[in-house]
C-alpha cells in the first residue's frame, strides 16, 4: 500500500486559499500567481495525498469531496500552528517572554484576578502563563527563589530594603473579623479582648520567610490552616471566627451566612498589595503589561 507523501507548507496555503477565495481563479488573484501554478499546486498536493481533494466536475466552481473536507480541517490546524509559532518568534525577536511565572497572594480578591488575566490573554495570546496561589510569605518566597517571574504579596515587615527584590504598590484588600450568625461574638457589641477567649481560624505559611510567625492573631485558641478556602468554609460553619478579605464574604454577609463582628480592637484593616520581582530581572513587555494591570485596577 502506498504512503502518503509530505506536502509542503505553500501547498496546503494554496489549497486553503483556494476554498477561502471560492475557486482557482480568484486564489491565483489573492496570490498573485497565475491561475497554471494555482493549479499545479493543488495537482501535486492531491498527488502527495493519494487523494482527490475537488470535485472538479460537480459545479462551475471545484467543490471539496468528502476526503477534501477531511484533509481542510487539518490544514487549518497546521497553517495555525504556523501562524503562532510566526507570532511567538516575532515576538522573542521583540524581547517578549515566552511565558510569564505568576504567583498572586490568596487575598487578591478574584474580580481584579480575573480582570488581570483576561486582558493578558487578549494582549499576549502567544505568552504561556504558569499561575501559582500562594498566602503570606510563600508569595514572596517564589519569586526570591526564582520559580516566580512575578509576585503580588501581602505586607511582609521581614523583608526590608536589602533584599533583591523590587516593589510596586498595587492597593490593598479590605480584612474583616467574621463569623457564622449564631457565634458568641456575632451577637451585638463585644468589649475589647471578646475575641481572645473563642477559637480563632488563622491562616498560616508555608514559606521560610515568616515561618512560626502570627499575623493579626487576637486569640489564645487558634486552629491553623493552610487554605483560605477551607477557613472560609469552616467560618460558616460557625467553627470560629477569623479574618477575610471583603470582597470574599461580601455575599455571605448579605444572605446571612456571615456576620461582620463588633470588635473594637479589630474594627478592618487594609491589606497592603504589592507587585514584585526580583532586580536583577526586569520585566519583560508581558510581566510588564501585568505589573500596570493590577495597578490600574480599584481596590
Amino acid at each position: 500500500m502506498t504512503q502518503p507523501g509530505a506536502p509542503t507548507l505553500d501547498q496546503l496555503t494554496v489549497f486553503l486559499t483556494v476554498v477561502e477565495a471560492g475557486g482557482f481563479a480568484a486564489a491565483a488573484r489573492r496570490l498573485n500567481r497565475a491561475n497554471s501554478v494555482i493549479s499545479y499546486a493543488i495537482a501535486n498536493l492531491e498527488a502527495q495525498l493519494g487523494l482527490a481533494l475537488f470535485d472538479r466536475e460537480a459545479a462551475k466552481s471545484p467543490v471539496l469531496t468528502e476526503a477534501g473536507k477531511v484533509m481542510l480541517a487539518q490544514a487549518r490546524v497546521i497553517a495555525g500552528d504556523v501562524a503562532n509559532l510566526r507570532a511567538q518568534a516575532k515576538g522573542l525577536l521583540q524581547g517578549l517572554e515566552a511565558e510569564v511565572h505568576l504567583v498572586l497572594d490568596v487575598m487578591l480578591p478574584t474580580a481584579r484576578v480575573v480582570d488581570a488575566l483576561r486582558a493578558f490573554q487578549e494582549a499576549f495570546p502567544t505568552v504561556a502563563l504558569r499561575l501559582h496561589i500562594e498566602a503570606l510569605g510563600a508569595v514572596t518566597q517564589m519569586v526570591l527563589d526564582r520559580r516566580a517571574t512575578l509576585g503580588v504579596a501581602g505586607p511582609l515587615d521581614v523583608v526590608n530594603g536589602g533584599d533583591p527584590l523590587d516593589y510596586i504598590g498595587v492597593g490593598h484588600t479590605l480584612l474583616i473579623p467574621v463569623a457564622a450568625p449564631d457565634h458568641p461574638l456575632a451577637q451585638g457589641r463585644n468589649p475589647p479582648g471578646a475575641g481572645r477567649s473563642h477559637t480563632q481560624l488563622v491562616l498560616t505559611d508555608r514559606s521560610r520567610l515568616t515561618e512560626g510567625r502570627d499575623f493579626a492573631v487576637a486569640s489564645v485558641h487558634t486552629w491553623r490552616l493552610a487554605d483560605l478556602g477551607a477557613k472560609h468554609i469552616l467560618l460558616k460553619e460557625g467553627l470560629g471566627w477569623g479574618n477575610m478579605p471583603e470582597p470574599m464574604v461580601r455575599e455571605d454577609i448579605a444572605a446571612g451566612r456571615l456576620k461582620r463582628l463588633d470588635m473594637p480592637e479589630l474594627v478592618e484593616a487594609h491589606y497592603a498589595l504589592h507587585a514584585i520581582h526580583r532586580s536583577d530581572t526586569p520585566p519583560g513587555p508581558a510581566t510588564a503589561f501585568l505589573i500596570e494591570r493590577f495597578r490600574g485596577q480599584p481596590n
